[in-house]
C-alpha cells in the first residue's frame, strides 16, 4: 500500500468484493417518506422467464432493476417513477412499524454519543519534518485533516476541513488524502453520491488554492510518485470496475496510458512499496494475482511484470534489503509462506523459500523498514505480529487476552526502528502502540476514550467451540455484562460473515454495549469462507462449498442454545453484504431459530446477478461463487442456496433488510426484490421491513453521527423482535 496512505485515509470501503458494511444502511430523511403507513405495500408481479444453460427461472421483480441504473448511480433523481414509488411505500412502511420504537431509538442514540469522544483525535503520524493527524471539533460529523512541526505541540496547519466541505450534503465522502513527498501538495478524493465514483482534488498548501483540473471517474484508489512530479490513478470503467492506471503531471498536462487490464474479471490498483523503490500495479481477483513494477526512478517507464499471473496462484511481493520477498501460496502453501528473489530475477522458477510453510500458520501480511521486516499471522483464529531483523533473528510481540484483535498499522518513514500497532478486544477498547522493534519496548500513543465511562471488568469474553455438521471445530467469540444468566433467559445476539477470505476479529465496539447493557449476550460466529483459521477455512467455504458458511452458522447458534447463551425464537441475527446472504441463507434454512433477521445491504440475489456481466463485480467474483453462465454445476449449485430463489411459505421471523439507492456493490434491487417475494411467502404475521436509504451507497452514511443514528435503529428493530416492552412490546 502508498505509505502516504495509510494514516490519512478516511473509511473507504475496500476496491474488492462485497464487504461487510461497517456502518449500518441509514433510515431515510423525512422528504423521503412523505406519509408512514401500516399497511405493507404488496409489489406489483410482472414474471420474466429467463433461460441459461437449458435451466429456466422466473423472476417475478425483475422489473425493479432500472434500465437506466449506471446513470441513477450517479445521480438518483432519474430513478423510475415506479421504483421510486414502491421504495417510498417501503419507507413508509418499515417507519409506520417502527414508530414505537422511536424514545428507544433516542435513548440507544445518546448512549452511542455517550461513548464517542465528541473532540477525537488520530495518534500523530512522522514524515521528515511534520506529524499529520486527524481530528473532530465538537459536534462535527466529519474530521480535520491537520500536520503540525514534528515534536511539537503547535502551531497547527489545517489541511482540509471535511466539516465544511460535506456541510448541507445529502452525501459526502472523503477517502485517500495524501500529502506529496514534498509536503507542499495535499490530494484527496470525494464522492457526493454513494456510488464510489471518486473526484481527486490536488490542493497547494501554501496558496490554498485548488488545481484547475481534478481527476474525475475515479475509483479513489491513486499514488504520488516518490518524486512528487506524477499522480497515478486508477480510472472507473462504465461498469464501475477499475480497468486502467493513468498517469497525470502534477505540474499540468495529459493523462498518459500506464496500463489496461484486459480481463473484466480483475481489479487492478495502484500504489507504492514502503522503500518508495517502485510504484506497483496490482491485479487479481479471489483466486490469482500479479504484480508490475515501475522504478520509482523512472516514473514514465512501462510497468514490468513480477510473474506472469497463473491460476490458483496468489502472491503479493514486499521489496526489502535489496531483495523481493514473497508472500504466497505456491507450492499448495495454503495457508502461505514466504519466498525470496533477486530484482530482476523475479518469475517463479527464482523464487525460494524464506520462511517454509506451516500448516495452520496463517501469513496475512509482510511490513517492511529499513533493518526489520515484520509479518502478522494467524493461528487458531488468533493473530499475532513477529519482527524479524536483517540478522536473521525473530521474536513475537506478546499478548495476554484469551480473544483479542492486532493489527499493523504502519507508517509512513522506512529507515525507523518504529512499528505501531493497534490491540482491543471484545472487553478492551483500542490502543495504539509504538514498539520500538530494536529495544522490543512499546509506548503506549493512545487508549480509545469512553467519555460515558467503561470498566472492562464488567464484562466477559469468552472463546467456544461449535462442531460444524462435518465435524470441524468452529470458534464463537463471546461477549456478555457478568452475571448475565447462562440459562437460556438472555436474547441472544449473533453476528457472521463468512467469505473472501475476511476474518471477523474479536475486536472492541462501543455499539454493542448498548445490547448487553440491556442484558444481552453478543456472539461472533468465525465460520468459513473468513479465513479466521486460516486460509483452507476460505477454501471451505467458497464456491462448491459455500452451504459450509451457513451450516457453520447454524451449528454455532445451536451450541450457544446448548450452553445456555440463548434459546430458539430468542435470538437476533445479523450479516451484511455477503453476509447477508448469509441472513438469507439462514432465514430459508431454520427460521425456527430466529426472532429477527438484519441483512444489511445483502447480497441475496447471487444466481441473477452472478448471470449479469454489466453489474461491476460479477466477473471478479466468479472464483468465489461460480459462473452461472458457463458452468451447469455452478448454476446448480448457487441455485440450490441463493435466498432469493428459495424463498417459500413458511414461517419467518421478522426481518429487516436494508439498502442504498447508489450502491455499487449490492444493488438497491437485490433488497427491494427480496422483501417483495419474502413479504407474501411468510406465514408467522411478522413484518418484513425494508430500510433503503435514497441518497447514499454500501456503507450508509458516512457522517459519524447519522451514522449512529442506524445503529439505533437497527438495535431497536433487534430489541422490538424479542418483544421487549422497552420498545413498545412485540411487532
Amino acid at each position: 500500500m502508498n505509505r502516504r496512505t495509510l494514516l490519512q485515509a478516511s473509511a473507504a470501503l475496500p476496491v474488492l468484493g462485497l464487504l461487510p458494511a461497517c456502518a449500518t444502511s441509514a433510515a431515510p430523511t423525512p422528504t423521503d417518506t412523505p406519509s408512514m403507513s401500516t399497511t405493507p405495500p404488496i409489489a406489483r408481479r410482472e414474471p420474466k422467464s429467463i433461460t441459461q444453460l437449458g435451466r429456466t427461472r422466473t423472476d417475478d421483480y425483475a422489473w425493479m432493476k432500472d434500465d437506466n441504473w449506471q446513470a441513477v448511480m450517479r445521480d438518483p433523481s432519474l430513478l423510475r417513477a415506479d421504483i421510486r414509488e414502491n421504495l417510498d411505500a417501503e419507507n413508509s412502511y418499515r417507519e409506520a412499524l417502527m414508530e414505537s420504537t422511536g424514545e428507544l431509538q433516542e435513548r440507544i442514540y445518546q448512549e452511542l454519543r455517550g461513548r464517542t469522544k465528541d473532540d477525537d483525535s488520530s495518534v500523530p503520524a512522522a514524515d521528515g519534518p511534520w506529524e499529520y493527524y486527524r481530528r473532530f471539533n465538537v459536534g462535527a460529523q466529519y474530521p480535520i485533516y491537520a500536520r503540525r512541526p514534528r515534536g511539537s505541540e503547535g502551531p497547527e496547519q489545517i489541511l482540509l476541513d471535511t466539516d465544511a466541505m460535506g456541510a448541507g450534503k445529502t452525501y459526502f465522502r472523503l477517502t485517500s488524502a495524501q500529502h506529496s513527498p514534498d509536503h507542499k501538495l495535499y490530494a484527496y478524493a470525494v464522492d457526493e453520491q454513494g456510488s464510489e465514483i471518486y473526484t481527486v482534488h490536488i490542493k497547494d498548501l501554501e496558496s490554498g488554492q485548488l488545481h484547475a483540473n481534478a481527476i474525475s471517474n475515479c475509483t479513489g484508489n491513486y499514488t504520488w510518485s516518490p518524486d512528487g512530479r506524477y499522480i497515478f490513478w486508477t480510472w472507473r470503467d462504465e461498469n464501475g470496475r477499475p480497468s486502467k492506471i493513468y498517469r497525470r503531471p502534477v505540474a499540468g498536462g495529459e493523462d498518459a496510458l500506464v496500463y489496461d487490464e484486459p480481463d473484466d474479471g480483475f481489479f487492478i490498483s495502484v500504489g507504492v512499496n514502503e522503500s518508495e523503490d517502485f510504484i506497483t500495479i496490482r491485479a487479481g481477483n479471489n483466486s490469482q494475482s500479479e504484480l508490475l513494477t515501475i522504478p520509482a526512478a523512472n516514473p514514465e517507464a512501462a510497468p514490468t511484470v513480477f510473474h506472469p499471473r497463473e491460476t490458483d496462484l496468489k502472491y503479493d511481493p514486499t521489496y526489502w534489503n535489496g531483495r523481493w520477498y514473497v508472500l504466497t501460496n505456491a507450492d499448495g502453501a495454503v495457508d502461505f509462506k514466504v519466498m525470496t528473489c533477486e530484482p530482476g530475477r523475479t518469475a517463479r522458477a527464482y523464487w525460494r523459500d524464506f520462511i517454509p510453510y506451516q500448516a495452520g500458520r496463517y501469513i496475512t501480511d509482510l511490513h517492511a523498514t529499513k533493518d526489520y521486516l515484520a509479518r502478522a499471522e494467524k493461528e487458531n483464529a488468533l493473530p499475532r505480529i513477529v519482527v524479524r531483523h536483517v540478522s536473521g533473528q525473530e521474536h513475537t510481540i506478546a499478548q495476554s487476552e484469551e480473544t483479542y484483535a492486532l493489527g499493523m498499522s504502519g507508517g509512513y518513514e522506512y529507515d525507523t526502528t518504529i512499528l505501531r500497532f493497534v490491540y482491543d478486544s471484545p472487553t478492551t477498547p483500542l490502543q495504539w502502540f509504538d514498539y520500538d522493534m530494536a529495544t522490543r519496548a512499546r509506548t503506549l500513543r493512545k487508549t480509545q476514550e469512553i467519555p460515558s465511562g467503561h470498566n472492562a471488568a464488567d464484562y466477559i469474553s469468552r472463546r467456544l467451540w461449535a462442531t460444524a455438521s462435518d465435524g470441524k471445530r468452529v470458534p464463537i467469540t463471546v461477549l456478555m455484562k457478568r452475571g448475565t444468566p447462562t440459562d437460556g433467559s438472555a436474547p441472544l445476539y449473533l453476528y457472521g460473515y463468512g467469505s473472501y477470505g475476511i476474518s471477523m476479529e474479536a475486536n472492541f465496539s462501543i455499539r454493542r454495549f448498548s445490547l448487553v447493557d440491556r442484558g444481552w449476550i453478543y456472539a461472533i460466529a468465525h465460520i468459513r469462507g473468513g479465513a479466521d483459521m486460516g486460509a483452507a477455512w476460505f477454501e471451505d467455504g467458497k464456491r462448491f462449498t459455500k452451504k459450509n458458511t451457513f451450516t457453520d452458522f447454524i451449528a454455532c447458534a445451536e451450541e450457544l442454545i446448548d450452553k445456555g447463551y440463548g434459546r430458539a425464537g430468542h435470538i437476533v441475527c445479523e450479516g451484511r453484504s455477503a453476509g447477508g446472504l448469509l441472513m438469507g441463507a439462514i432465514n430459508n434454512m431454520r427460521p425456527d431459530l430466529w426472532a429477527g433477521v438484519i441483512a444489511g445491504v445483502p447480497f441475496v440475489d447471487v444466481l441473477n446477478t452472478m448471470s449479469d456481466v454489466s453489474l461491476p463485480l460479477t466477473p471478479p467474483e466468479w472464483p468465489e461463487w461460480g459462473n452461472p453462465l458457463e458452468d451447469e454445476a455452478a448454476y446448480d449449485y448457487i441455485a440450490s442456496y441463493c435466498p432469493y430463489s428459495n424463498i417459500e411459505a413458511k414461517a419467518y421471523p421478522a426481518v429487516l433488510a436494508t439498502g442504498g439507492l447508489t450502491d455499487p456493490r449490492v444493488t438497491y434491487w437485490e433488497p427491494q426484490k427480496f422483501v417483495a417475494k419474502l413479504r407474501p411467502h411468510t406465514t408467522s404475521g411478522r413484518p418484513i421491513l425494508l430500510k433503503m436509504h435514497m441518497g447514499a451507497g454500501h456503507g450508509g452514511s458516512a457522517a459519524r453521527f447519522e451514522y449512529l443514528r442506524e445503529v439505533a435503529h437497527d438495535y431497536a428493530f433487534a430489541v422490538k423482535a424479542i418483544g421487549a416492552e422497552e420498545a413498545g412490546g412485540p411487532f
